[in-house]
C-alpha cells in the first residue's frame, strides 16, 4: 500500500519577489521563488506530481517565519527540520551545500573533490539543479570554475542577489 504524500504550502512576499514553502509531516520539502505570487502552487505541484497540495489556513507556520528571518538575515541558521527528497547522491550533494558557509562559494568540480568524485562534477551540477528546497539548501553558493555564476532555477538575478546578501550581512 503507498502513502500519498500531502504537502501544505504557504506564499509570502519577499525582497525576491514572491515564495512559497512546502512542508509535510516529516519538515519542509519546498522553497520556490518566483515573481509572482498565482505562479508558486503551479510550480509545487510540477516539482511533486504525486502529492496533495493543501494550502495552509489561519496563521502562518513557524517554518515560513524561519524562512523569512532567514531572507532577512542570511547568515543565520535556519534551525528547520527538512523533509529532503532525492536520491541518496543527491542528499550527499546537499548535505555538503549546506556545509558551504554563508558568502562563500565553490566550484563544481571543488566540490565533487570534496565529496571524493572529483570526475562527478556534472552530477554535482544535476544535483544541485534537482534542489527543491531554494536558499536552505543554499546551492546558490555553487558557480562555475571560471567563477562565472552558471545557472540557478529561480534566475541568475536571484542568485546573485542571494550572494550579495551574504556577503553584506
Amino acid at each position: 500500500m503507498t502513502t500519498q504524500l500531502t504537502i501544505d504550502y504557504e506564499v509570502a512576499p519577499c525582497s525576491l519577489g514572491w515564495f512559497a514553502i512546502g512542508t509535510t509531516a516529516d519538515g519542509l520539502c519546498a522553497l520556490e521563488f518566483s515573481d509572482r505570487a498565482e505562479a508558486l502552487p503551479s510550480r509545487l505541484a510540477e516539482r511533486f506530481p504525486e502529492a496533495t497540495l493543501r494550502p495552509r489556513q489561519g496563521e502562518p507556520s513557524p517554518a515560513l517565519a524561519r524562512v523569512e528571518a532567514l531572507l532577512r538575515s542570511p547568515r543565520s541558521a535556519p534551525d528547520l527540520k527538512l523533509d529532503l527528497q532525492g536520491t541518496p547522491f543527491q542528499k550527499t550533494v546537499w548535505q555538503a551545500l549546506m556545509a558551504i558557509p554563508a558568502g562563500s562559494t565553490v566550484s563544481y568540480s571543488e566540490l565533487a573533490k570534496r565529496l571524493g568524485k572529483p570526475k562527478s562534477a556534472r552530477a554535482v551540477a544535476g544535483a544541485c539543479a534537482a534542489n527543491r528546497v531554494a536558499l536552505v539548501v543554499p546551492c546558490h553558493r555553487v558557480v562555475r570554475n571560471d567563477g562565472h555564476l552558471g545557472g540557478y532555477r529561480w534566475g541568475l538575478e536571484r542568485k546573485r542577489a542571494l550572494l550579495q546578501m551574504e556577503a553584506a550581512a
